[in-house]
């Protein structure tokens, strides 16, 4: 068996406006299980980065431990990469956004990563308003290590091993929204029609970016009983179809009222939002929040854009930071002497 890909490449692949091909996006090959939802979320992330004309290059890929954690090694092989502690990805994706601002972040994450000895890190990236697109593969258990219930496993969910969880499940799309997240997002890996628009809306936005993927665990937690299944998941989710839209002159609004809310991101791209429920504002915290609650007591779960903060500021623009990534300053640019630390602290008195 190898794991090395074949480098043939179709004379009439299509290209995209940089001149690369799909297959210039791939990573290695995967060796999850076969089925699991984590590899689609791949194949979604190299669809979006190819049509968005984005440079392998110009992306930090960051996550922590776990098997979502695994999958930056399949996609943008040509990206800088960082695989780190279990919980700890937002730290180190705060880290590095700080000293080069002009990479484009992804940092992908789990249900065990994110919302349990991650948690605090993820809520503390979320509110600080980290310019970053934060995936998190969502199966509600441990998939690495035999399938244990996660945080985000649902109330009366029964695992493999037939036991029943009696605990509240986190909700980190709602988390998100409550702490600050200024674009919050839930889809599902089986839905590309949805998830590709999204993750390329994400990456279009400044600020703390939140994309929550039910990505069903097809070992541990795909069979009847499991609220985060493929079968079951099919059948609660309730979904807001949307398209993204480039940067192009020619962008009009030319939809009815009431049937589609279109969203200019800060680039000049759309998101075209085609609403299910024509009350739920996506620019309104509470009205997100009561969206989210309204499908989750019918027994639902809402896809889509469920929020975003247009006008936010991230995390440099409140710094007040320097433009240039760090190591292209100067050591006197770095430390500029005494004389003007004194007149530093001269103003702050």
């Amino acid at each position: 068996m190898t794991y090395i890909k074949p480098a043939f490449r179709h004379p009439k692949a299509p290209v995209n406006d940089l001149g690369w091909t799909r297959q210039d996006y791939e990573g290695g090959l995967s060796t999850l299980c076969a089925g699991c939802g984590h590899d689609s979320i791949s194949a979604a992330i190299v669809d979006a980065c190819f049509q968005l004309n984005i440079e392998p290059h110009r992306v930090a890929k960051l996550s922590g431990i776990g098997c979502s954690s695994k999958t930056p090694a399949y996609f943008l092989s040509g990206s800088h990469s960082f695989n780190s502690v279990h919980g700890r990805m937002p730290s180190v994706a705060t880290g590095a956004n700080l000293a080069n601002r002009d990479l484009i972040y992804i940092g992908v994450s789990g249900d065990g990563d994110t919302a349990s000895i991650g948690l605090g890190q993820f809520a503390h990236g979320a509110r600080r308003n980290l310019n970053m697109t934060y995936i998190v593969e969502n199966n509600g258990c441990y998939g690495l290590t035999k399938g244990q219930d996660s945080a985000t496993m649902d109330t009366g969910s029964v695992n493999k091993k037939g036991d029943r969880n009696l605990s509240t499940p986190m909700d980190v799309a709602r988390l998100a929204i409550e702490v600050g997240a200024t674009f919050v997002g839930r889809s599902f890996s089986g839905d590309k029609e949805q998830l590709v628009p999204l993750i390329k809306a994400a990456l279009s936005h400044r600020g703390f970016a939140l994309l929550d993927v039910i990505s069903p665990c097809v070992t541990f937690n795909n069979h009847q009983g499991s609220s985060k299944s493929y079968e079951h998941f099919r059948s609660v989710k309730e979904v807001m179809p949307l398209d993204f839209v480039p940067v192009r002159e020619e962008i009009t609004a030319s939809y009815a009222s009431g049937t589609t809310c279109e969203v200019r991101m800060h680039d000049g791209s759309m998101v075209r939002l085609h609403k299910q429920d024509s009350d739920h504002d996506i620019e309104d915290r509470q009205s997100a929040l009561q969206a989210i609650a309204h499908y989750e007591s019918q027994g639902k779960v809402l896809t889509g854009l469920l929020y975003i903060d247009r006008d936010s500021e991230e995390l440099h623009d409140q710094l007040g930071t320097a433009r240039r990534p760090l190591n292209t300053l100067t050591e006197q640019e770095l430390c500029p002497g005494s004389k003007f630390l004194d007149s530093i602290n001269a103003g702050l008195r």
